[in-house]
């Protein structure tokens, strides 16, 4: 990843503000949304947050809360600080894909050997990229070691190492650190460039998100992060370090502000358009976005059917459901990130959202607060 982001100053961010209640929004639910916010910081669930909401292409809410850092001293956080966001991450990664899609390099129905044909090993060969896309690839318990992070030798050598599980469509089960690694060594073997400056060029530049949304980020720019924290005995292999700020895990190493993911979806919800950039078709947007898994369990989510689209999942009409919001418009989509976060974008209202903590927490109060805390943004929709 080339250090010199000079030839990328970031564009004034994209959206203008707007009044919540000209925005068409109820002030009680959010204030709500606030209190709660409020408590959760208040009660040790998490030290800091960021929450944003957008519509019809206006910023209605952007607000920070408590601490980015505090050990070893106490670091409050502000609009500036970015936020890991795990898996969210996941939709940026497919977003570099499916700018190749438009550009004619890639097709969603091309197997993953036809770009990376070493890929072919351990009975890989006619896997699809729309199989790995909606977790159906076979190979769910799969990652990258530490060393790969940031040598993509490696990265292309380890992902094409992986080994099935069980048969390619057979099943689906969330690929968390597989699938988009995947991915991420398609779009390096077919651009021969770095996949963190294909997403960064061909997606959140165009947007003017630059200064919002890092999938790798700069040096210069570590200062903004705020570290992650984790239950005790529960510690997930991504730290605080240089290494995971700067590699850009495809599957869960982005980081972002929570205007800039809310932005980001608005451009979904205007078919692929943000102000004067179009980016994606209003085609594309729509078959990415749209249920291409029925309600087929995921069998690593509970059985939950996930209505897996390729990068973002859909609310659908199951009684469980994961994130959304239980009382969202069927067609809202977007995706989470472990333990802590969420973003989603509702085409019946023209809302975008996102939240995003510091602190993995584990199931069930992860679940409970995200459907309390998505309802509450539904609740304020008028």
């Amino acid at each position: 990843m080339p250090d010199d982001h000079s030839a990328h100053r970031p564009a004034p961010y994209p959206l203008a503000a707007i009044d919540p209640r000209t925005a068409g929004f109820a002030a009680k639910p959010l204030e709500n949304l606030d209190r709660l916010i409020r408590e959760h910081i208040d009660q040790g669930h998490y030290p800091g947050a960021q929450v944003a909401l957008a519509r019809h292409g206006k910023l209605a809410l952007f607000k920070t809360y408590g601490d980015a850092r505090i050990e070893p001293a106490q670091v409050a956080a502000t609009d500036r600080t970015i936020w890991l966001m795990f898996s969210q991450t996941k939709v940026l990664t497919m977003a570099g894909i499916w700018a190749l899609v438009e550009e004619g390099r890639l097709s969603f129905t091309d197997r993953v050997s036809d770009h990376l044909p070493e890929f072919s090993a351990r009975g890989k060969s006619e896997i699809t990229i729309h199989q790995v896309a909606t977790h159906q690839g076979g190979f769910p318990s799969s990652n990258i070691t530490r060393a790969a992070w940031l040598d993509h030798k490696k990265m292309r050598e380890e992902v094409s190492d992986f080994s099935l599980e069980w048969t390619p469509g057979s099943a689906m089960a969330y690929h968390g650190r597989s699938a988009h690694t995947t991915m991420a060594m398609i779009m390096e073997a077919v651009t021969g460039q770095d996949f963190r400056d294909v997403i960064r060029d061909k997606v959140i530049a165009p947007l003017g998100l630059s200064d919002d949304i890092f999938v790798g980020v700069p040096p210069e720019q570590h200062d903004r992060c705020a570290d992650m924290y984790y239950p005790s005995g529960n510690e997930m292999p991504y730290d605080n370090s240089a290494d995971l700020r700067s590699a850009g895990l495809p599957h869960g190493g982005g980081f972002a502000t929570a205007r800039g993911m809310a932005a980001f979806y608005q451009m979904m919800l205007a078919g692929g358009r943000l102000g004067e950039a179009r980016i994606f078709s209003p085609r594309l947007v729509a078959y990415v976005t749209r249920n291409h898994t029925g309600e087929a369990a995921d069998q690593t989510m509970g059985g939950i059917p996930m209505h897996r689209g390729l990068g973002p999942h859909s609310r659908g009409l199951s009684d469980r459901i994961r994130g959304l919001g239980s009382i969202a418009n069927p067609a809202t989509f977007g995706h989470g990130g472990a333990g802590t976060s969420y973003s989603w974008a509702d085409p019946s209202s023209g809302v975008s959202f996102t939240y995003l903590t510091n602190k993995v927490a584990p199931d069930p109060w992860h679940s409970t607060r995200l459907d309390r805390i998505s309802n509450l943004v539904h609740a304020a929709i008028d």
